[in-house]
């Protein structure tokens, strides 16, 4: 009988057990009890000889259900960290994940080098990991998050507002594949990580993807490259002279996105890796300033 909050770790702990090893089940149930309790870690060690709340225990079982069943922790969670932030999640965005770190990462350094109060553009934002990702590190941008899927854009404003950034960072809906309104002005760089799974990598995805994360997010068309070709032709225009498009895309396909770089006026200045050591991300600079 669950009593305390260390009766329903140890529940917890070894419920998950069922598809987990022991040294993953441990970290995992501390996550999934003190997230849904409210509490940080630390606090929930400091609180577990104490009485737990019943309805908190039903949701602590119910989160197991769920996941279990299948679906991504992060979306059982509500939220998940990318890039030391804390962002909510839904299965109206794609779950940020680690690999998304290496465009992250190319924009803020090029960014660092950008002229002062940069307006910066995330393109096909979702949960707005990638622009926030930037907005943390350089302070004086100016980003704005744009999305098709009003759901997404919900969940952005909600993750501007946890992080305190409503200040620089502002969302609009726009649709990646058609021409851009002209309200939106120009950037000194443009940000995207867009759909890219292929047609036959959609009928491959693994269950956990395929069933709860959305499709609007992951397919690219038939050979997974149909928002780049749109982007760079369409979205280029609203670069200031000398501005910089940087695109994260999937495996395999580095050399396809910069070809279509290139076909459009714009020269690749980097293509870095992802922590698993596969080609991630490409930074592009498109004329030059004073052009």
């Amino acid at each position: 009988m669950v009593k305390t909050y260390g009766d329903l770790y140890i529940r917890t702990r070894d419920r998950l057990t069922l598809t987990e090893t022991p040294e993953t089940a441990g970290p995992m149930a501390r996550d999934l009890v003190s997230t849904l309790s409210g509490m940080t870690q630390e606090a929930f060690l400091a609180e577990r000889d104490k009485p737990v709340p019943e309805e908190l225990t039903a949701r602590v079982d119910m989160a197991v259900d769920r996941y279990l069943a299948g679906e991504p922790l992060p979306y059982v969670l509500g939220e998940w960290t990318f890039y030391g932030l804390d962002l909510y999640v839904s299965p109206d965005v794609l779950i940020p994940r680690d690999d998304t770190c290496a465009v992250a990462e190319l924009a803020i350094h090029r960014g660092l080098f950008l002229d002062q109060n940069p307006r910066i553009l995330d393109l096909c934002c979702g949960s707005g990991c990638i622009g926030l990702a930037i907005a943390s590190r350089l302070k004086d941008a100016r980003v704005t998050l744009a999305d098709l899927s009003g759901p997404a854009l919900s969940v952005a404003r909600k993750n501007i507002q946890r992080n305190h950034m409503g200040g620089r960072v502002s969302c609009v809906q726009v649709d990646a594949m058609e021409a851009p309104p002209a309200f939106l002005g120009k950037f000194d760089m443009i940000v995207s990580n867009p759909p890219y799974v292929t047609a036959s990598e959609m009928e491959e995805l693994p269950g956990s993807v395929k069933k709860y994360e959305p499709h609007m997010a992951l397919f690219g068309g038939t050979d997974g490259l149909n928002f780049y070709r749109a982007i760079t032709k369409n979205f280029r225009g609203l670069l200031k002279p000398g501005g910089f498009l940087c695109y994260e895309f999937g495996m395999g396909q580095g050399d396809a996105v910069c070809a279509i770089l290139e076909e459009n006026g714009f020269t690749v200045l980097e293509r870095t890796l992802d922590f698993n050591e596969r080609e991630r991300a490409v930074l592009a600079q498109y004329g030059r300033k004073g052009i």
